[in-house]
């Protein structure tokens, strides 16, 4: 006998097709369609209930594996009731050959931030998922991302996970944008919160053996050079110590968790992620993922 339909959920009375719920297509994001992304759904998606899903953003390293992350988080999703939105930014949007733009979150006239944002936005008038206050996670260059988030956002967010950037900006006013925070309020309209920076759970997490330096290196010669580039050392694990320094120098407590014998892998790190975000969810660590 053939197995009976299953009658996909609504959400404020739009049906949600065979391609909403699982591993998603990407999407294209309404508020500017240069940009993209996808999902994971538990296929168990309850629209009746009363819960709402906590939603996770994993964002993207220079190489672009969006959807990678995403599956990654798939197992982790269905134990926890938690949905998944990996966005995608494209690389050479603006320049052809340019890799790095969404990094610092304001580039070439776009506001990463926003445009991630716009995609919170999107999902949670489809689902039922708290887009108020989100986990992230990002590695590399998503770590970049990740952190820099955190300084403009901090009220969107319930933990943030910041692995393995290969440039940091300090909480340091005295240094300029991207080395320090001297020209933050000129260039975002206004300085980090710190208050409510506070309030957030953050880890920060690397491999022990992630010290190449030959793509994170920036001398005077090189476009992304400021004043204090250099300022928080020369290996990825040296610039994250100097990073969680410049946090507790502000008040803020992080976690860090160095992952034996992994170098720059960004899916070695994720067991430790998905414990910490378990951890903030309250759920306890979940070292099976």
């Amino acid at each position: 006998m053939a197995a009976a339909a299953v009658t996909p959920p609504r959400r404020h009375g739009i049906e949600l097709s065979y391609y909403d719920l699982g591993h998603t297509p990407f999407f294209a994001c309404a508020a500017d369609q240069r940009f993209s992304y996808c999902l994971y759904v538990p296929e168990d998606y309850d629209e009746a209930g009363e819960r709402r899903y906590d939603l996770v953003v994993v964002v993207h390293g220079t190489d672009r594996t969006a959807a990678e992350y995403r599956d990654r988080f798939a197992a982790f999703c269905r134990a926890h009731g938690c949905v998944v939105l990996a966005p995608l930014f494209p690389a050479g949007i603006g320049r052809r050959d340019e890799l790095h733009d969404y990094k610092f979150l304001d580039y070439g006239g776009i506001r990463f931030d926003r445009v991630l944002l716009s995609m919170v936005d999107e999902v949670a008038a489809k689902y039922r998922v708290d887009g108020s206050r989100m986990l992230m996670h990002g590695f590399s260059g998503g770590g970049q991302f990740a952190h820099r988030f955190y300084y403009l956002h901090p009220r969107r967010l319930r933990a943030v996970s910041i692995g393995a950037p290969g440039l940091v900006t300090l909480l340091d006013p005295r240094l300029p944008w991207w080395a320090g925070t001297k020209d933050f309020t000129r260039r975002f309209g206004a300085g980090p919160d710190l208050e409510a920076m506070r309030e957030v759970a953050v880890q920060m997490v690397i491999g022990a053996e992630d010290t190449d330096t030959w793509e994170i290196t920036v001398t005077e010669q090189d476009e992304l050079w400021v004043r204090g580039a250099d300022a928080a050392g020369p290996t990825r694990v040296d610039r994250l110590n100097s990073l969680r320094r410049s946090f507790a120098g502000a008040g803020i407590d992080a976690r860090l968790d160095v992952v034996p014998g992994a170098a720059h892998d960004g899916y070695e790190v994720l067991p430790a992620v998905q414990d910490f975000f378990g951890e903030t969810m309250g759920d306890g660590p979940c070292r099976s993922w």
